[in-house]
Parts: C-alpha cells; sequence; structure tokens
C-alpha cells in the first residue's frame, strides 16, 4: 500500500499541481458531517497526473451520479469508491472511468469522495495504520448506501438492487458497509478489487449479499489481505467469487497492460448478469431505514 502511495506522489512531482472545480455531486451526508470537526484545510485536486485526476485532504464526503439513458437503465446501481490508502482518491483511473462504464452498460453509478486523513508534507507516516485512517471514509460509505437508497426513485434505480464497488482502500470502505452489523442497511451486493479489510480481520455475519472479488497473484500490497479475506468468507459459510490473475499488479483499474486481468470488468459483468442485477427492473419506493 504504501509503494502505491509513493506511485501517486512520484507522480505529482512530475507535474505542476492545478485545482479544477469540482464537478456539483451530492452531499454524503444531509446536515453536519459526524465525527470530531476537522482543522480548516482546502482539498486539493492535482490532474493530469500518470494516475489521472488525484484528491487530497478531503473533509467533505460527496457522491457524484452518472446516470445511464433511461431507455437502457436496467435499475441497477452502484457506489464506486476509489482507492489511495485513505490519505489520496484516485478519481479518474479506479472512479470516473469505472463510473462511466458502469453507466454505458446500463447501471446508474455513483462515485464516492469520501474523508480521507490529511496528506502531510514529510509523506507517508511509516506506522500507518489503514484501518485507523479509513475509518472516517467507512462511516461515510455506510452513509453512502442509505443516500442512494433515499434517492433511488429519482435516479430510476430500485433500492433492492444497490451495489457497492471498491478499489484498495476503496475495497475496505466497501466491506465497512457490507459487513456492517445493520443487516437492512448493507449493500444488495459488492465487488473488492485488489483489495479487503487490512489490518485486524472483523468478524464475518452469517448472512452477507453477494461478493465478487478480484486480485492478481504479484500484488504485494493487497494479495495477503484479500486472500485472507476470501477464506474467511468461505469459513463463514458464504460463496464469494473470486478471480486470482495471473499478473496485473496492485492498481490495475481499466488500464489495458496485456495481462488476463485486463478483463476483470467483463467479469464483474457477467457475475452481475448471473446475478440478475443486469436485468431490466422496475424502480421501487424506498423502504424505510
Amino acid at each position: 500500500m504504501e509503494r502505491w502511495i509513493r506511485r501517486i506522489t512520484g507522480a505529482l512531482a512530475l507535474v505542476a499541481c492545478a485545482t479544477v472545480q469540482a464537478q456539483s455531486a451530492l452531499p454524503v451526508w444531509p446536515g453536519a458531517v459526524p465525527g470530531p470537526p476537522h482543522a480548516a484545510y482546502p482539498e486539493r485536486t492535482v490532474v493530469d497526473t500518470p494516475l489521472g485526476t488525484v484528491v487530497f485532504d478531503v473533509t467533505t464526503p460527496t457522491l457524484t451520479t452518472y446516470l445511464p439513458d433511461p431507455a437502457h437503465a436496467t435499475g441497477t446501481g452502484v457506489i464506486v469508491a476509489p482507492g489511495g490508502a485513505c490519505l489520496a482518491l484516485t478519481m479518474d483511473l479506479e472512479g470516473t472511468s469505472v463510473a462511466r462504464w458502469l453507466q454505458r452498460q446500463g447501471i446508474a453509478a455513483f462515485v464516492l469522495k469520501y474523508r480521507i486523513q490529511r496528506k502531510q508534507q514529510q509523506g507517508i507516516p511509516a506506522d500507518l495504520d489503514l484501518r485507523q485512517a479509513c475509518r472516517e471514509g467507512m462511516a461515510d460509505g455506510i452513509q453512502a448506501v442509505r443516500r442512494v437508497r433515499q434517492n433511488a426513485a429519482a435516479w430510476g434505480v430500485s433500492p433492492h438492487r444497490i451495489g457497492f464497488l471498491g478499489f484498495s482502500a476503496g475495497a475496505m470502505i466497501a466491506s465497512g458497509a457490507l459487513l456492517q452489523a445493520d443487516a437492512a442497511a448493507r449493500p444488495d451486493f459488492a465487488a473488492l478489487i485488489y483489495g479487503a479489510p487490512f489490518g485486524t480481520l472483523p468478524s464475518i455475519p452469517r448472512t452477507l449479499p453477494p461478493v465478487f472479488m478480484a486480485w492478481a497473484q504479484d500484488d504485494d500490497q493487497a494479495r495477503a489481505a484479500a486472500s485472507r479475506f476470501y477464506d474467511a468468507l468461505l469459513a463463514a459459510g458464504q460463496r464469494p467469487e473470486a478471480h486470482i490473475y495471473a499478473n496485473g499488479g496492485h492498481g490495475f483499474g481499466l488500464r489495458r497492460q496485456g495481462a488476463s486481468s485486463d478483463h476483470w470488468i467483463d467479469a464483474f459483468a457477467g457475475w452481475m448478469q448471473a446475478q440478475g442485477f443486469m436485468r431490466r427492473a422496475a424502480p421501487s419506493p424506498p423502504p424505510d431505514r
């Protein structure tokens, strides 16, 4: 994970920092953001890096919508959480590019910009505790599921077909929503891409929605955590689908590298098809939550 963030910070050294105006987005929290107040510091967005747009210092979480053509909409929605060790968010590589792909398949996508730790000038803390660093982001992920369900009718999706797709640390955000105690508030399916709960493994509920996982054998950042979580799901009686690619490294997103991991999103689409989430369904009123 540290190596992945060093790639991000190294990429930033190659380009001039440029701030861009954020897209119009829905606040994840309709009122005040919970938790301890943050010092007043601005969010920073850097564009045109080798990783695309990278965002730092997020204190106000948002959801940006990518709605499909109603004529082709399936009624399924997916929250997309980019990675970046909860110190940065790779918004293009693991956010907007994936959202637009889902949108073309008739799936409504919602890119989650969740709270992350402030990027200090001295670089990455040697003792970074990813579970602690992602704590606020996981709370944002849980709330994001509620927020999408609350707006399901307006967005043309079914409140019973809301998925959560997370990459790297974003997969940890997705796992927080997946494993939360309130079963009714969990997403209806989850996909963890080269990521999982990092650090201490949380308890696995007896019943869970369908889970899809994908990672590469040469990923020295997340392979161990992903394998451990997969085994824990099996031990708990779950039947996750896992695609373990021969190569692809960490953070492949939708990049084409000539590796078998290039096709993970096609496997994900096939899995969603088999689960019934790619078939057109009429939205229904959201349940009371």
